[in-house]
């Protein structure tokens, strides 16, 4: 489908991710870029890259005629729509860049498209360097026609964009390759501790394992720049929003019956990571959980 040339662009939260992402929208997009953020420093700094600031989601509603959300949770982002809703002029598709629940965005959805709206659910990987980079990872569910509209736009914020399926899908892939990473820092905390009371260094081993079957983006990212290096600072993903992210897909895992036992030790791990004073910590700072620098009471079997 091609782009109305004159469509009017409208962004809501423009926080750690939800900022730069808007930023490269308006950089790259050569669309008016209408936007709403409840902190006025962020709405500054948005408007300083040249958005048009309104003072409510109704207002960017009124405004745009496709709505991009970057908001924490499905909570939020329901609230949102239910203020568009109640709006005098609605946009035509809501794009929501969120990480969220799959069943309540499919719910969402539906609720949407009885109005006249359609929807589209996009979240983002990757980390907020990225983000300022527009090489984020966005995986999208929802309609091709929907996708075909907002793809240039969406490729505005990242550099690999892959339609994934019907809406729910790329909430799907988002939720499940955060799954896998957490659980991959796991086992790499776990090797990296066996590892160094064999008398090995870090850095040395995990540069040695890049170099066999064992290497992944994980080891190299996490592992090498992080893990091995003892670094976890703050505002950089760190311990809540990672177990937020774990939570999700043990919810998605609850729900088709299945109860998975890595996924859940992972998530176990964080939230005793979290409540040892990490909460705000780059989450693989778990690690010192694992190898007990930070004494915790674990749990029988650990």
């Amino acid at each position: 489908m091609e782009q109305n040339g004159s469509e009017i662009l409208g962004f809501i939260g423009l926080g750690v991710m939800g900022g730069p992402m808007c930023a490269n929208l308006l950089k790259k997009s050569g669309r008016k870029v209408v936007a709403y953020d409840s902190v006025q420093a962020a709405a500054d700094e948005a408007q300083s890259h040249g958005a048009e600031i309104v003072d409510g989601v109704a207002r960017v509603a009124e405004k745009a005629d496709i709505v991009f959300l970057s908001l924490p949770s499905i909570d939020q982002v329901e609230s949102v729509c239910e203020a568009m809703l109640a709006a005098g002029r609605r946009p035509s598709l809501v794009v929501d860049m969120s990480t969220s629940n799959v069943s309540r965005t499919r719910a969402l959805a539906e609720r949407l498209k009885v109005e006249g709206i359609a929807f589209l659910d996009a979240p983002v990987a990757r980390t907020k360097q990225a983000a300022v980079d527009g090489k984020l990872f966005i995986s999208v569910g929802g309609a091709e026609s929907d996708f075909a509209r907002v793809g240039s736009y969406l490729k505005c914020m990242g550099s690999d964009v892959l339609h994934c399926g019907e809406v729910g899908s790329g909430q799907i892939v988002k939720i499940l390759n955060n799954y896998m990473v957490f659980m991959t820092v796991n086992a790499l905390s776990e090797a990296i501790t066996i590892g160094r009371q064999a008398g090995m260094d870090a850095e040395k081993l995990l540069s040695l394992l890049s170099q066999g079957s064992a290497d992944s983006f994980v080891l190299r990212n996490h592992g090498m720049k992080s893990l091995a290096k003892d670094d976890f600072p703050e505002k950089t993903f760190p311990m809540t929003y990672a177990i937020k992210d774990c939570s999700l897909a043990l919810d998605l895992a609850k729900e088709g019956g299945f109860s998975p036992r890595i996924g859940a030790y992972t998530h176990d791990m964080m939230c005793r990571a979290r409540d040892a004073g990490f909460a705000l910590n780059y989450h693989p700072a778990v690690i010192q959980l694992i190898d007990g620098r930070v004494k915790v009471e674990l749990p029988a079997g650990v």
